[in-house]
């Protein structure tokens, strides 16, 4: 337990950290990079350049900062991370680097301001705050390794089929290589791949929703062709899935992970608003919700740019034909014969006026897509006042991009 003086310590910097978070966040990757570079086998470096993974630090920093003297508050925060960290096999000896990173990076950003009562107070809330993450993290691998089927870390699937669902994504049906079973999940989780990509000097871990119904021999991953933009190249992994690895390949994966869960506990009608690939883990929902034979109104949006790289439309269209089921589809620039598809909404983008005439009353709203895409539902559900107990998304940037 911190001391009322450790924690009155930290509530004074939280003023500093929201000024100088993203700094000292920063410097900590560079520290911890140059100094323990086997850690660039653990971390994304696209996020890295991108800066996605120094935000979202920076955030997880102030936050903890900022209710240290209730941590409970976080605790969802911690759930999320955990479950990321769960699948991605970090290990508990990992946070005492992490620790002596983040206190140096702190020293040298903040300099005289950094005081020893405030690193000696930092170093002691740190180990907390660790200590919590450990904990939920142990119970996660527990879990993971203890379920039918379980197992823990990394274990050999075979690609059984590559099948191509649109110009932009194709699907990975993946077997395990020792022919034993696999486990379950909730629609919504996401697979860790563990891949050596030629030509690269490190490991690449990579979460990808799983696009179909639990319970069968296999997992499904639709994964979309990641083209560089605004100077970045081409996403190292997923170009690597679609070009490189064919039928008969082996990729590593560990057991399926994440808090974004289809919730079966009560009978609110459901609506799904997926862009572009972030339908994969809407189409795992829909798709289990008709297997299961699930009576309550369904309404699937879907927007994608045009209809070239719209995937998964034939089985929507097949599940529409349920009559608890409604399929649209809002094409931003659609093409050719793109506005005659029998679920065409609208061109554009997907608004409030839609979500308000399409959605039922008292629905549970689950989302998933590119930023944009996302912070505009976000914001969109949050002006129509709808309780934040029925709006559940899959976001793998920073949360904190959705309110900006």
């Amino acid at each position: 337990m911190l001391s009322t003086e450790t924690k009155s310590i930290i509530l004074s910097t939280v003023p500093v950290l929201e000024q100088h978070g993203e700094a000292i966040t920063g410097r900590f990757y560079h520290i911890l990079f140059s100094e323990h570079p086997e850690l660039l086998n653990l971390f994304n470096q696209t996020n890295q350049r991108k800066g996605n993974q120094q935000t979202a630090l920076a955030n997880a920093v102030y936050a903890a900062a900022a209710h240290i003297d209730n941590l409970s508050v976080i605790l969802p925060v911690v759930q999320r991370i955990s479950e990321k960290h769960r699948a991605l096999g970090v290990k508990p000896d990992q946070y005492a680097i992490v620790g002596e990173t983040l206190l140096k990076a702190i020293q040298e950003v903040l300099g005289d301001a950094a005081t020893p009562e405030i690193i000696d107070a930092w170093a002691q809330a740190y180990n907390v705050i660790a200590d919590v993450f450990i904990s939920v993290e142990h119970e996660l691998y527990r879990e993971a390794a203890e379920q039918p089927g379980g197992w823990r870390g990394f274990r050999e699937f075979v690609v059984r089929d590559k099948v191509k669902e649109s110009e932009a994504i194709t699907s990975f049906y993946l077997e395990p290589a020792d022919g034993k079973a696999i486990a379950s999940y909730i629609p919504g989780q996401y697979l860790t791949l563990l891949v050596q990509v030629p030509g690269q000097p490190y490991l690449q871990r990579r979460h990808y929703s799983l696009s179909d119904a639990p319970g069968k021999p296999y997992y499904r991953i639709s994964v979309k062709r990641e083209a560089g933009v605004n100077g970045l190249p081409d996403g190292i992994v997923s170009t690597y899935l679609h070009d490189t690895v064919q039928v008969g390949d082996r990729l590593q994966a560990s057991a399926p992970a994440g808090d974004f869960k289809l919730d079966t506990t009560n009978e609110r009608p459901i609506v799904l608003l997926s862009g572009g690939v972030g339908m994969t883990p809407l189409v795992s929902m829909a798709q289990t919700l008709a297997e299961h034979g699930d009576t309550r109104p369904i309404v699937y949006i879907h927007a994608a740019i045009e209809g070239s790289v719209h995937a998964f439309d034939r089985r929507l269209r097949e599940l529409a034909k349920q009559p608890n089921f409604s399929y649209h589809v809002v094409y931003e620039r659609p093409q050719g014969e793109d506005e005659r598809h029998p679920h065409f909404t609208k061109s554009g983008f997907v608004d409030r006026d839609l979500i308000e005439r399409l959605a039922p009353a008292d629905a549970t709203f689950y989302f998933c897509g590119p930023t944009p895409y996302m912070r505009a539902i976000y914001k969109t559900l949050h002006a129509m006042g709808i309780q934040e107990d029925r709006i559940r998304f899959e976001f793998f940037g920073p949360t904190s991009q959705l309110v900006d």
